[in-house]
């Protein structure tokens, strides 16, 4: 029996019918050298030639690879209506991971639409940090995460779909609503007692390089949280200031819980991103939802 996978159908078709490897490429979500290994790999095993080299910057078909085509072609589209029969039945839920502000503050509006779309469709939802997610994608506990930090592993797509921006908040006294007043910044307030995330936050993370960049070396850090409405209780009751998001505190900052101090100059915006395992065969649901997200989410990052 061949030793073809639904993979390399997959990319071969793609890139016959876009007539392009780095059109493919972006479709699929792969680097061009991934189509183009994954087209060697199917040409060895079937030990002919389907793309004509040369100079060419267009993709052109042997005969044989015009053959090929077509049954692969057949066969994706039978793989399809085999998938469409099984989400009639009882469909596999979405495996979901997200990080804190993503999971309070855009997630539950994502998924209520999607699900408005897709009524039969059912999720399973992890929480934790940043870190946690992406480790628990690296396993294969999860199959797309929603995470405000990208790390350089390879084997993870990582699209961004929002943006948010770094700010000081403090309770809301007299003394404090007098510096708001004279135009105090978040960073003539950094030498107070501070209460951080977990080092492993998104959010942590965005703000450490902030105050590096700042020259900060050594904040006065009181408490470390992981729970962000802790950490805005305990601002308010007076305990220290935190850097936080500003999708994390607008309801509080709206009823004047808290007070917020942005950076001058602006804390550069931390970006939040969608993530899934590059080499990961999605289902139409996982296709359909990343779509959803990614579509949703454009207006957030067009108003930057």
């Amino acid at each position: 029996m061949l030793d073809i996978s639904i993979r390399q159908l997959e990319v071969f078709v793609a890139t016959a019918e876009y007539c392009s490897f780095t059109k493919a490429a972006e479709d699929l979500h792969l680097t061009q050298s991934t189509v183009s290994m994954h087209i060697r790999t199917l040409e060895e095993v079937l030990n002919t030639c389907l793309i004509e080299r040369g100079a060419r910057k267009k993709v052109i078909l042997t005969e044989e690879g015009k053959r090929v085509y077509t049954m692969a072609k057949d066969i994706l589209s039978r793989m399809e209506a085999l998938q469409e029969r099984r989400s009639e039945g009882a469909e596999e839920p979405l495996r979901i991971g997200t990080s804190t502000v993503p999971a309070q503050y855009l997630l539950p509006k994502l998924l209520s639409g999607f699900l408005k779309k897709h009524p039969h469709a059912r999720y399973i939802l992890r929480r934790g940090d940043s870190e946690h997610i992406l480790d628990c994608l690296q396993k294969g506990e999860i199959r797309i995460g929603l995470v405000g930090y990208k790390n350089s592993d390879r084997s993870l797509i990582f699209q961004e779909i929002a943006r948010d921006h770094l700010v000081l908040i403090t309770e809301n006294s007299e003394a404090y609503r007098a510096l708001q007043a004279a135009g105090k910044t978040g960073q003539d307030l950094l030498d107070r007692p501070m209460i951080a995330r977990e080092e492993s936050s998104g959010t942590q993370h965005a703000a450490d390089a902030f105050l590096q960049r700042l020259g900060v070396q050594a904040p006065n850090i009181v408490a470390r949280m992981d729970n962000p409405e802790s950490i805005k209780m305990s601002v308010a009751e007076g305990i220290g200031v935190s850097i936080v998001s500003d999708l994390a505190v607008s309801a509080e900052l709206s009823a004047g819980k808290l007070l917020a101090f942005p950076f001058e100059p602006q804390a550069e915006a931390r970006k939040l991103y969608i993530v899934w395992p590059r080499d990961a065969l999605l289902t139409a649901t996982e296709l359909k939802f990343i779509q959803h997200v990614k579509a949703q989410t454009s207006a957030i990052l067009l108003s930057e």
